[in-house]
């Protein structure tokens, strides 16, 4: 089963991020991103890329700017994921064949980021757009366009944010905060995947 969630290791150390991305991988979880504002946050996805590249989509989160897609592209990361909607960032994210999930909050910068050839909207903070807010942008959406609901986004809610026609989530303190070990995650991964799967399940019924 392909589960639409993206796991955030914000402030994830290399020395950790491999027990702990085959930990989500394991779990179900097979998109991972290591936002630039971790720790040598390129190395982190080096190794993830090294290790786990034929199991999941790997990446950077917190991406800014086109250099930095580069930077991500050179280590072997596919999977870019920004708080904003940047077309830079977006048209040398699939220059380079990757993967392109900005951040969007309104209409204009959601056909703003389709437009430049994004492959799923990264509405955040959820919490702050609502369910409301997003339904009514959604209506007006391309039909089939991917959309995840990130920041307020867990398992209390899946089935709320499925039931306005979310397609999936980016779970960041909810599956991992600095200083969590593997087992820690792998823990709050199998909760995770467990209410997605109920939820995505009962939305279809």
């Amino acid at each position: 089963m392909s589960r639409e969630i993206i796991g955030i290791l914000r402030g994830v150390q290399p020395h950790e991020v491999l027990d702990i991305g085959r930990a989500l991988v394991a779990a179900g979880i097979d998109r991972i991103e290591v936002p630039l504002n971790s720790p040598d946050p390129l190395r982190s996805i080096e190794i993830l890329a090294s290790e786990l590249s034929e199991q999941a989509t790997l990446g950077a989160g917190t991406v800014l700017d086109a250099s930095q897609v580069l930077e991500v592209h050179n280590v072997g990361g596919t999977l870019v994921v920004s708080p904003d909607t940047n077309p830079a960032v977006i048209e040398k994210t699939k220059e380079l064949g990757m993967h392109s999930f900005p951040g969007v909050a309104t209409p204009t910068e959601c056909f703003t980021a389709l437009r430049y050839g994004a492959d799923g909207l990264k509405f955040f903070p959820a919490f702050v757009i609502g369910r409301s807010g997003f339904a009514a942008i959604s209506a007006v959406l391309p039909k089939g366009t991917k959309t995840y609901a990130v920041g307020g986004a867990d398992t209390s809610n899946f089935a709320d944010w499925f039931g306005v026609g979310v397609t999936g989530f980016g779970i960041g303190s909810g599956i991992y905060k600095p200083g969590m070990s593997a087992q820690d995650v792998a823990s709050r991964a199998a909760n995770i995947v467990a209410a997605y799967d109920a939820s995505a399940s009962s939305s279809r019924s």
